[in-house]
């Protein structure tokens, strides 16, 4: 089998890191399926795998081919095996998830090179996808299954204008589209949390109106974080100084600035790579920034070192819901220690009882129903998982929390839930979000303002209405044109 896989057969995994080799450069991993199904020499494997790079959209993929998957972005990572995938133009191609973790011009991009190779090669391709819009410009045939039957078959046009399956019009109703609310995403008759709060507030079953923003929590002065870019030249010559000058410095963030208002949700767009997620790492204070200001609440709190930060008393007051529900629990806990964890180390809660009862009423909060609590994360869903998560962001009643691509993973019926989930808490609890996407229809529902990045820079911010409805940046029109919607 080890002939036909990567050759023949060849498979674009859901988890992009956990795919790669952690402690292998990435262009040494392509080279190594370039050279085992004899595609390159050693002598040309560099070359090719620098080309398969190139042809998903890396920028600067000469750069990137040294590097290792903990050095590159979630997106980044995508785009590796993507082209891994792809470096053997295989015979049939399954795709898991392909572009989760991609933003929608290099979906774009990615999805047309898989097209143009099936009719090239007259390749086959199974992809795997909770993205409807993508399958419908993607797809000759649409498969639909749940709890492992196939419940709908039709041509992709077909399934989408006449669903006949209830669950594929429950899927279809839970797509986020133009004209769209939240709440529209639901199944009728669905409310936002499965189980009531202990306080009972009302305005999970409808949008809230939203309340007005207040002042200023967290104000942004021209951001910069800059990396050193790895030494050219052999030992020898570094060591006997003949080795070229050192390079510039790497800005993966340029000068950057914005504010974040009490209970506003602030939208992070662009694409894989342009500084979004080592933003969002910066203001949660898990990196320190090269220059500029991060004032929380008045107080620069990006003088304050990251390795120090756990002991600030702002650290309560931010909090981060991760990308990958998964990775970012620990695989030992259980849903309740991972909830009271924060609690533990900042909070003042104490006693077995005082602290379980805290840990049920989060659970319940964010719809996870209770008795799931005692459960070690691989017995738990991936929407449960998120819940999870977001019940840990909130444990110590942050003012800020920052979402990175928090439904990511997530098909659109769970994405729904907790979408409508986020913005009810963020409601009632006074909360400000910085939300990182890459789905802009989501971003659309969500944001009350909008900042799109590009290359460590932002090129365009202003409100969701203004910059996604009359984009005013070129950026930002492509951005939207890419977006691959499913038939009306």
């Amino acid at each position: 089998m080890r002939d036909l896989r990567g050759r023949e057969i060849s498979m674009i995994f859901q988890n992009p890191r956990a795919a790669l080799n952690p402690i292998r450069k990435v262009g040494r991993q392509i080279e190594d399926v370039l050279v085992q199904h004899v595609q390159a020499t050693r002598a040309t494997a560099r070359e090719k795998a620098i080309e398969a790079l190139e042809k998903v959209r890396i920028a600067r993929p000469e750069e990137r081919y040294d590097a290792y998957p903990f050095e590159l972005s979630g997106g980044m990572c995508q785009r590796v095996v993507i082209a891994l995938a792809l470096a053997c133009q295989p015979q049939l191609l399954i795709a898991d998830e392909p572009t989760t973790g991609l933003d929608v011009t290099t979906q774009k991009a990615v999805m047309d090179l898989i097209v143009e190779l099936t009719r090239e090669r007259g390749m086959s391709t199974i992809l795997i996808t909770h993205d409807l819009g993508l399958a419908a410009a993607y797809s000759d045939r649409v498969v639909v299954m749940e709890k492992g039957r196939v419940v709908e078959t039709a041509g992709a046009l077909d399934i989408f204008r006449d669903p006949q399956h209830p669950y594929t019009r429950k899927l279809m109703k839970a797509t986020p589209r133009l004209g769209m609310s939240l709440q529209d995403l639901l199944p009728d008759g669905r409310e936002v949390r499965e189980r009531p709060s202990p306080e009972g507030e009302a305005g999970a079953a409808g949008s809230p109106a939203r309340s007005p923003l207040g002042p200023p929590l967290l104000v942004v002065e021209n951001l910069v974080k800059e990396y050193p870019r790895p030494p050219k030249g052999s030992l020898l010559a570094r060591l006997t100084g003949k080795a070229e000058p050192e390079a510039q410095p790497f800005r993966a963030v340029d000068g950057i600035g914005f504010e974040v208002r009490r209970g506003e949700t602030l939208g992070l767009v662009g694409e894989s790579g342009c500084g979004k997620s080592t933003t969002s790492m910066m203001l949660n204070r898990l990196l320190d920034p090269t220059a500029g200001r991060i004032l929380f609440d008045g107080q620069d709190i990006g003088a304050i070192p990251a390795k120090g930060f756990a002991a600030s008393p702002f650290r309560q007051r931010i909090q981060m819901v991760f990308q990958d529900p998964t990775d970012s629990l620990n695989p030992r806990f259980t849903a309740e220690r991972a909830i009271a964890d924060p609690i533990l180390r900042m909070g003042k809660i104490r006693g077995r009882a005082a602290l379980r009862a805290r840990c049920e009423e989060l659970a319940r909060s964010v719809g996870l129903p209770t008795e799931l609590i005692d459960r070690f994360p691989h017995q738990l869903s991936g929407g449960q998982k998120a819940r999870v998560g977001i019940a840990r962001a909130i444990a110590l009643d942050p003012d800020l929390v920052i979402l990175d691509e928090p439904t990511a993973a997530l098909d659109v019926s769970v994405q729904a839930v907790v979408l409508n989930l986020l913005d009810e808490l963020k409601q009632r609890l006074g909360m400000s979000y910085i939300f990182v996407s890459h789905d802009l229809n989501v971003v659309r529902l969500l944001c009350d303002r909008v900042v799109v990045m590009r290359s460590g820079r932002i090129v365009e911010q202003g409100t969701a209405e203004e910059v996604l409805g009359d984009p005013k940046a070129a950026y930002t029109r492509e951005l939207l044109s890419a977006i691959p919607h499913p038939p009306a």
